[in-house]
């Protein structure tokens, strides 16, 4: 081995860890592994930035701006608006699936997990079904879908790419699909009888999404009296004071008016009912140190109790229906992977000044937290009770790196031009069905349609496109050009070939499929296409057989991260609504990816010949 080669592989063996790690973004190890490559020399100054212009990382950048664009006409909508809410768990769980398979054909696998998981939330509601019933199929039924075609995961365009650098011509739009299709079919039919009776079930656990956050128990009111210190004080002025004692002002109540909880500079006045964000323990710290109390019961001009609808709390105040209406949206959300709230606590980002926006309330794994908000550092997969202007509460979750939940008096997305959207990316794929162009062409020509006819509004184009992807892929194909220019892909795919020696090649088909889903299962599964894809190729070579047989290995593996919740965005995020635990994914996962292996390897002999 070459001092190239062993510093190529050192760098793999590093970046491999951090991954498994999850401490470190995968977009930030991969630019230091970049960093790393450059300074030795194994990737030369002129290419250090050539990844970001490969097609593969256009093309996955086009196909969610193209997402967006069928998200904001309403196209998608037509076939979420009115799904079917069986009472059978094995005909809910294969409805999901099934339309979640489908999405993710033309779709990126993630995007349609996020149109989705509201509804089956939702539907899960309307049965009393746990939700984690529904939300491991679910994500589990889009992995699949997005097998089947070039655009339904990152995965494939890569290999397709790097198929069309090797042969001069890369991997069309349906070619994935005769063996992608069978084994989408078959692993849905599996979820759908037997993989979601295997999904471990545990206590408080598994909730509804509508009894996972008990605000009103953390949320109180308290009246300023006549006289009181804190008249003609500013709101920001106590924020200070609240902080130290683990609580939070939310915003005040002036007659039947709610204050935007983001103007902190508002003067209070004597009636004017602050609204207090307290664990219990907090409360009644907070009303000693600013020396107010609960309001007490409303009555009417005749001394009866006026409001039907306020509430008791438990320490005998009435309390008004405090959230919602025009004024105020509640929403719950979902920490997306690589977020700009991972790794960050609430202070830290300061969510209500910066975005105008107040956190309610934190789930993880299925459970409320019942500690102080200030120091909880978020991490992907936590569920987020939001609080703020509806008209900006959409764009904020976007705008922090989470998904929605569930809504309520957000405003909807753009309802017109639904078969417009579908018409262009329709044309896209028939473009280059029939050869006229090459699919990032066609794809480009759809986009700036979409955007023309304000599909995709200027201001909204580069908001649907998951950054963190993009700059992996544009860091990690520098990389895989410098396996193969110092010898590295030659040298593992000989070891893996030596391995292999004396048993027919289809062993050989079998360990490459194996070691991607593992692989697969632990880093991010484009990375693990950018470093397998041209070891698949090698060994291909160095055994003799057709390579495009063990390109649609690594294409199946990649897409088969059903273990743990890191190896998939999908997988990160169904974990908190869905209360999962980490070990929980493998009961229906392993049994699944076996099944993938046995129904794989026969259809990848059939479809594409080792010889």
């Amino acid at each position: 081995m070459t001092f190239a080669q062993v510093y190529v592989l050192g760098i793999l063996v590093v970046v491999f860890g951090l991954f498994v790690w999850g401490r470190w973004r995968h977009d930030v190890v991969a630019i230091l592994a970049l960093l790393a490559a450059t300074v030795a020399g194994t990737v030369p100054a002129g290419e250090v930035f050539a990844g970001f212009a490969n097609p593969a990382t256009v093309t996955v950048a086009l196909v969610l701006v193209a997402s967006r664009g069928l998200v904001n006409s309403g196209a998608v909508d037509l076939i979420t608006r009115h799904l079917p809410t069986p009472d059978s768990p094995a005909a809910h769980v294969g409805v999901l699936s099934s339309i979640g398979g489908g999405l993710s054909c033309f779709m990126n696998n993630i995007g349609a997990l996020a149109l989705l998981m509201p509804a089956a939330l939702k539907s899960a509601a309307q049965v009393g079904r746990s939700p984690a019933v529904l939300l491991m199929p679910l994500a589990f039924g889009s992995i699949l879908g997005g097998m089947i075609t070039l655009i339904g995961t990152p995965p494939n365009i890569i290999i397709a790419s790097i198929r069309g650098e090797l042969t001069g011509t890369p991997f069309s739009m349906f070619d994935y699909s005769p063996v992608g299709g069978v084994i989408a079919l078959i692993g849905i039919a599996y979820i759908s009888l037997v993989g979601w009776r295997l999904i471990p079930r545990s206590g408080d656990a598994r909730t509804t999404a509508d009894k996972l956050f008990d605000i009103e128990n953390y949320i109180t009111e308290a009246e300023i009296p006549d006289g009181h210190a804190l008249c003609g004080k500013m709101l920001r002025e106590l924020d200070a004071i609240v902080t130290e004692l683990d609580a939070n002002i939310l915003g005040v109540l002036r007659g039947d008016r709610r204050i935007d909880p983001a103007m902190r500079r508002t003067h209070m006045r004597a009636g004017d009912v602050l609204l207090i964000e307290a664990g219990s323990d907090a409360l009644n710290t907070v009303l000693g140190t600013l020396d107010l109390r609960p309001p007490g019961p409303k009555a009417d001009d005749e001394g009866a109790t006026a409001d039907p609808d306020d509430k008791t709390g438990a320490d005998g105040s009435t309390r008004r229906a405090l959230f919602g209406g025009p004024d105020v949206a509640i929403a719950e959300a979902v920490v997306r992977p690589g977020s700009r709230l991972a790794g960050r606590t609430p202070t830290e980002l300061r969510l209500r000044s910066r975005y105008g926006v107040n956190l309610l309330a934190v789930a993880r794994e299925g459970r409320p937290f019942r500690g102080g908000l200030r120091a909880f550092r978020f991490r992907a997969g936590d569920v987020l009770l939001l609080e703020g202007d509806p008209e900006r509460m959409t764009q904020v979750i976007s705008t922090i790196g989470c998904l929605p939940l569930a809504d309520r008096n957000l405003q909807p997305a753009h309802s017109e031009t639904p078969w417009i959207a579908i018409g262009l990316f329709a044309a896209a794929i028939a473009a280059t069905t029939l050869g006229l162009a090459s699919f990032p062409v066609a794809l480009t020509a759809a986009v700036v349609g979409m955007v023309l006819l304000n599909i995709v509004p200027v201001r909204e184009l580069y908001d649907g496109i998951d950054w963190s992807i993009v700059v992996l892929l544009g860091a990690m194909i520098p990389i895989g050009g410098a396996m193969q220019d110092t010898g590295t892909t030659e040298l593992i795919a000989n070891t893996l070939s030596s391995l292999v020696a004396g048993f027919p090649p289809v062993v050989g088909l079998v360990v490459i499929m194996v070691v991607t889903m593992t692989l697969s299962d632990v880093i991010n599964n484009a990375a693990t296409a950018v470093v397998m894809a041209p070891i698949a190729a090698g060994m291909a070579s160095s055994l003799g057989v057709n390579p495009d047989t063990f390109l649609m290995a690594v294409a199946v593996g990649a897409s088969c991260a059903f273990l743990t919740p890191i190896g998939h965005q999908n997988n990160a995020l169904i974990m908190g609504p869905g209360g999962y635990h980490f070990s929980d994914y493998w009961h229906m996962g392993l049994p699944l990816e076996i099944l993938i292996v046995a129904v794989g390897t026969p259809m990848l002999l059939l479809v594409w010949p080792l010889t």
